[in-house]
């Protein structure tokens, strides 16, 4: 999506993507050292979507950006992309959402309270104040993971790719693992290496209180503040976010063109795999 001559063209645009707050991989988040020199752990504040717009917009500030050609995310992402445009309307030139909606539903929040209760029943836990303790909370982030990227997914999906099949010379009928069980573990184990299990909370709180009508009236009042080139795009089997929140926004933000499609296998993760098909949008908006 991102280089010389792709969509994203670099020899063209000057592209920042910031590394989120609360998150653990640049910008500031339970891992960080507060200033008396021990982590933030369990006493990093509560984040919300909004919060970390404002510290983008600090971030653009100080790279002298006033005004983006385009602003554009996709699940979390299309939060903060959708709250840029509301919250600075001049700044946002246009805007492509992808995968995501104007507030967090009754059931992405249930989902999500399942993931932090995983987390946080892990003995290893300790409150959020785990750093440096030499021990974590692997296997409740591991369990997160595993619940979470069944949402990311699809059911034909699954079904298609892996069916009942065991995992190689395994027998799930005597402690053996189905090819699909042996997938998540797979994707359990690649999170808790790289990834910060105090950050995965603060993030999956902050997504949870994205309601882009809050302090604003109600959501309709909220879209209307939009005033970018807009384009919404929905994965037609995406199960954890699906079309009809993107509808709300294409319907409710002035802007916006008709909603657009993307057609896939992938449920959410979608948005992710298919990248012709979002850069044709990117090229929609950008040219």
């Amino acid at each position: 999506m991102i280089g010389p001559g792709r969509a994203l063209d670099t020899d063209r645009w000057f592209v920042v993507a910031p590394n989120v707050l609360g998150g653990c991989q640049g910008s500031t988040g339970p891992s960080s050292l507060r200033p008396d020199g021990r982590r933030w752990g369990g006493s990093f504040p509560f984040l919300t979507q909004r919060d970390q717009v404002a510290v983008e917009a600090g971030l653009a500030d100080e790279l002298g950006v006033g005004r983006w050609a385009l602003v554009l995310g996709g699940s979390m992402g299309g939060m903060r992309a959708l709250e840029w445009a509301v919250t600075y309307p001049e700044r946002t030139d246009a805007l492509l959402l992808l995968a995501t909606t104007a507030s967090a539903s009754a059931e992405q929040i249930a989902w999500t309270n399942i993931q932090l209760h995983a987390i946080r029943s892990d003995p290893h836990w300790q409150g959020g104040d785990y750093h440096d303790t030499g021990r974590g909370p692997r296997s409740g982030l591991g369990l997160a993971r595993r619940l979470a990227h069944v949402t990311y997914r699809s059911e034909p999906e699954l079904a298609a790719r892996f069916g009942r099949a065991p995992q190689g010379a395994e027998d799930p009928w005597n402690g053996g693992r189905y090819q699909v069980e042996s997938y998540l573990d797979h994707h359990a184990a690649k999170l808790v290496r790289r990834f910060d299990a105090g950050s995965y909370v603060t993030l999956s709180e902050a997504m949870n209180s994205h309601d882009i009508g809050r302090d604003r009236g109600d959501t309709r009042t909220a879209l209307r503040r939009v005033t970018a080139r807009t384009l919404v795009a929905g994965v037609d089997s995406d199960r954890l976010y699906p079309p009809s929140q993107q509808a709300e926004l294409a319907a409710g933000i002035p802007g916006a063109d008709r909603l657009r499609v993307v057609e896939s296998p992938y449920g959410h993760d979608g948005f992710l795999i298919e990248t012709e098909q979002v850069a044709a949008l990117v090229r929609e908006l950008v040219g």
